[in-house]
């Protein structure tokens, strides 16, 4: 490679190849991982065919409770971004999936039509964020639960603390709420808040974050008590940005039910 390098440094066209090498194998990687979540989220209804929660009489007391426990899990928000704040004219906006393991199926058998209900549950959905002044950032989400009625709304308010920067990592706190519906017997929402830490790398920025997730589920006209639970929420993943292009993998764990969940879009 006559010409490469000059007393052991790259010439100026060889580190532009490698900056252009570099940026085609990190485009391709982002493609597959994209199409890798468009076919978890066209296969998704595989997971939950016929998911209906229309015979919540047919459950006790105990079983109602526990129930309640993998709903809290499941749709209760999801961060799926680092701390840092995205600034004035920042956006976030992207699809996601969501696939949450359940430790209740019984109840969830008992609780739907369908009598085959399955141990993962998935959701595939939309979301938007938009940056604020004072290193604010306020969002919305939308999911659904495939073949069925089940959908949720949700929204996100998150202060950056600490904005983060070369060497300093980003801190926030964050306040959040989902609401079920679709369920004509159930009456559910979660409210959460939440202290994350994140720290850019390159294209990469790992994130983690500790909270609480607090959930009430009440039934309209059954002889079932309003149940309303506590659950500690221990969360973190990682955001791969290349441009506005945003890749983000992370994993949730609320009241020890386990979620995984993949966004792809853009963040600017």
């Amino acid at each position: 490679m006559r010409g490469a390098f000059v007393g052991g440094t790259p010439t100026r066209p060889t580190r532009r190849c490698y900056t252009v090498l570099a940026y085609i194998y990190e485009e391709r990687r982002m493609r597959r991982l994209s199409l890798a979540i468009a076919l978890i989220a066209s296969s998704a209804s595989a997971f939950a065919s016929g998911l209906s929660l229309n015979s919540i009489q047919n459950l006790n007391q105990q079983q109602f409770y526990e129930l309640s426990q993998d709903l809290g899990a499941a749709l209760s928000y999801k961060p799926l971004e680092p701390a840092d704040p995205l600034g004035l004219s920042g956006f976030d906006l992207g699809v996601t999936v969501t696939a949450t393991s359940l430790v209740n199926t019984s109840a969830l058998e008992i609780a739907s039509s369908n009598n085959s209900v399955y141990s993962t549950l998935p959701q595939p959905g939309i979301r938007a964020v938009k940056g604020l002044p004072y290193n604010i950032d306020i969002g919305a989400m939308f999911s659904k639960v495939p073949d069925s009625s089940i959908n949720v709304f949700g929204g996100e308010l998150k202060w950056a603390v600490l904005p983060g920067g070369i060497a300093l990592p980003a801190v926030a706190l964050r306040a959040t709420i989902t609401r079920l519906n679709g369920v004509g017997q159930l009456d559910f929402e979660t409210i959460g808040a939440d202290v994350s830490v994140s720290k850019e790398f390159l294209v990469a920025t790992p994130y983690i974050g500790t909270g609480e997730v607090w959930s009430r589920d009440s039934t309209d006209g059954l002889p079932l008590s309003q149940v309303n639970l506590s659950q500690y929420k221990l969360f973190g993943g990682v955001s791969f940005k290349l441009g506005p292009t945003n890749l983000v993998l992370e994993a949730d764990s609320t009241g020890g039910i386990h979620s995984f969940s993949l966004l792809a879009g853009f963040r600017f």
